[in-house]
């Protein structure tokens, strides 16, 4: 198990999955699963993905009328 510290409160947390502080509630600096990872991105990286997404299914849509 490892030992996550609260910036606001400076307590320790042992629960892996915990996203909130036990002590004062605050929110944890972690990402957990896909959302979260997504959610911390910068705008600029999820602009290009989408941007990069929706050009490669105009090109496989071009490529299935031919």
């Amino acid at each position: 198990m490892s030992e996550y510290i609260c910036p606001h409160c400076k307590k320790p947390t042992y629960d892996d999955e915990n996203t909130l502080c036990l002590y004062c509630g605050e929110a944890l600096p972690r990402r957990i699963g896909a959302m979260g990872r997504i959610k911390n991105l910068r705008p600029s990286i999820i602009i290009a993905i989408i941007v990069t997404l929706v050009l490669l299914c105009f090109i496989v849509a071009a490529l299935k009328i031919q």
